[in-house]
């Protein structure tokens, strides 16, 4: 049987506190943050955001202590949904349209605060490469659970192998890397790129059947 390759387990969000004065300032600094990103461009640093939020710098360090604890809060605020969405459909090629179809709005409507993440991740990456990270990296992946629902009805189709190619490779067409690309160098609108998206999606999804099913009964 194939195995799965060892992945880096994703960044969890802060737990934010669940009343009070404490939630109140939660969600001011990381209400901040989201608009500092939306219509500033960029990722605040902790003291940036707490100037902005009016409160002080020990303050948004208590809750926020890194810039990769912010971008963790700002992504599970605005993809809560996502990562709790799941289907019942017993169909897997239909289950991957709904999650593409649903999803992708989504990810329109916070196109800023994900490419700050991704944005992050980047800098981040060369910053450990160096020996300058100085905070803790910022780890994306939350997608591989979320893609691992949407085809598992498909497994009793596909060898282990190609499940798990099939897998890895819907991780590159969902999310925003299709926006990254097919907006920045394409010049693309929004809805072209969610129908790219989907066709990609499903063009791998025959291609990998295929190939089980050659696999599983040669000529």
């Amino acid at each position: 049987m194939a195995k799965s390759l060892p992945r880096l387990k994703p960044s969890e969000p802060p737990v934010p506190p669940a009343k009070g004065v404490k939630a109140s300032t939660f969600n001011l600094l990381l209400t901040t943050a989201m608009d500092i990103i939306r219509l500033d461009g960029h990722i605040p640093s902790i003291p940036e955001m707490a100037v902005r939020s009016k409160v002080s710098r020990a303050t948004a360090y208590r809750y926020f202590p890194s810039r990769s604890a912010l971008i963790t809060a700002v992504i599970d605020s605005s993809l809560g949904p996502v990562r709790t969405l799941a289907s019942e459909n017993p169909d897997g090629r239909q289950r991957l349209q709904e999650l593409f179809v649903l999803t992708f709005p989504r990810f329109k409507e916070f196109e800023a605060q994900l490419r700050a993440a991704a944005q992050l991740s980047l800098e981040q990456w060369a910053l450990e490469r160096a020996g300058l990270l100085e905070e803790e990296p910022y780890r994306r992946g939350h997608r591989v659970r979320i893609l691992e629902h949407a085809i598992q009805p498909l497994a009793p189709s596909l060898t282990p192998a190609l499940r798990n190619r099939l897998h890895r490779a819907l991780s590159v067409v969902y999310g925003i890397e299709p926006y990254i690309i097919l907006k920045d160098i394409w010049g693309l609108p929004d809805r072209e790129v969610e129908r790219t998206a989907l066709w990609m999606a499903n063009a791998l999804v025959e291609a990998a059947l295929r190939e089980s099913a050659e696999k599983k009964n040669p000529i």
